[in-house]
């Protein structure tokens, strides 16, 4: 019961007793000056729990037990750490000669190999092509010679000096003089049928010297493609079998058994396209060889057949023989 109901109280005994008002009014202080410092007739009400300062439950909130004491709560449940991603390292060069080194033995093999039919190759190309340049330009310069001669014998004297003394062409010229001196008192046709066998026989022996060699470009270029692709399969089978042992799907873990596997192939591919545009190079530049020689003999065969026309003339006048062979005609 508060102050002010007791005042309230007192205040209507008093009024049936009969007590004056000025006493009355001296209890009235009295109990007034008795009541505590800290009550209060109106009480306030509890500001609310602020977000930084959490509300704490009272006494009658807290929760308790059977016999009323308070029971501690439990702490949150921590939370469970994520699990650690397994990741494989990669290998820390994966150049070209790093990875060579970590390929596997039989993906070695193939790349030494291929290595190999390259550097082939480009041996090939140099000594051929300075071959191929050197007796191309003696044979057009020995025909040119041989086409401006009058015959047979002066051809093979302007050939003879200079640096087209050895050479195809020189050896054409000196197959036709050979049989004519063979083929004395023999008929003019068959001197020349029997030189023209010969000639076609000696371009065919120069052509075939010429193109020795490039037979090899031919089998590098066909074959180094399949040789680089059996690295890579070989590669790629070594890493599906690593990623069974390792029983995870990363990549990181077959990224350089194919990353090697590839370099297998790039390198059969360095070897078989230089030499297939090699091989189709020489291919034509033999057949214009092979052309300048043709025409060569060509020229040979007209001064044989002028001089044969020249020494049946010769012959028909007294005192000659048929089908005798001018002094221009005879081997030396």
């Amino acid at each position: 019961m508060t102050a002010q109901d007791k005042l309230g109280r007192r205040s209507s005994h008093a009024n049936r007793v009969g007590w004056p008002k000025p006493m009355l009014l001296g209890l009235a202080l009295a109990l007034a000056l008795a009541a505590p410092a800290g009550t209060s007739f109106a009480q306030t009400p509890a500001a609310p729990p602020t977000a930084e300062q959490p509300a704490t439950p009272g006494p009658a909130e807290s929760p308790s037990g059977a016999h009323g004491q308070p029971v501690p709560t439990q702490p949150p449940a921590a939370q469970p750490a994520p699990a650690p991603v397994v990741t494989a390292a990669l290998p820390h060069d994966l150049s070209p000669w790093g990875m060579f080194m970590a390929a596997d033995i039989v993906v070695k093999a193939v790349m030494v190999g291929l290595v190999f039919a390259s550097l082939v190759t480009w041996t090939i190309w140099l000594a051929k092509a300075l071959e191929l340049m050197g007796a191309k330009a003696k044979a057009r310069r020995a025909a040119n010679r041989l086409e401006e001669a009058d015959s047979l014998e002066a051809a093979a004297e302007a050939i003879a000096t200079g640096w087209t003394r050895r050479g195809t062409v020189a050896e054409l010229v000196q197959i036709a003089r050979d049989e004519t001196r063979r083929s004395v008192e023999l008929s003019d046709d068959g001197i020349k049928e029997r030189v023209a066998i010969a000639l076609s026989r000696l371009e065919a022996r120069a052509g075939r010297a010429m193109a020795r060699g490039t037979g090899l470009l031919a089998t590098i270029g066909s074959t180094a493609p399949f040789v680089g692709l059996f690295g890579t399969v070989w590669g790629i089978m070594n890493s599906f079998i690593g990623i069974s042992q390792s029983k995870t799907t990363n990549l990181a873990v077959v990224a350089p058994g194919i990353a090697e596997a590839l370099l297998a192939t790039a390198i059969g591919l360095v070897a078989a396209i230089p030499a297939v545009i090699i091989y189709n190079v020489f291919a034509r530049a033999i057949s214009g060889y092979r052309a300048v020689l043709s025409d060569a003999s060509g020229e040979v065969l007209r001064h044989l057949s002028r001089d044969l026309e020249r020494a049946r003339r010769a012959a028909q006048r007294p005192g000659r023989p048929l089908h005798a062979v001018p002094p221009l005609m005879s081997a030396e």
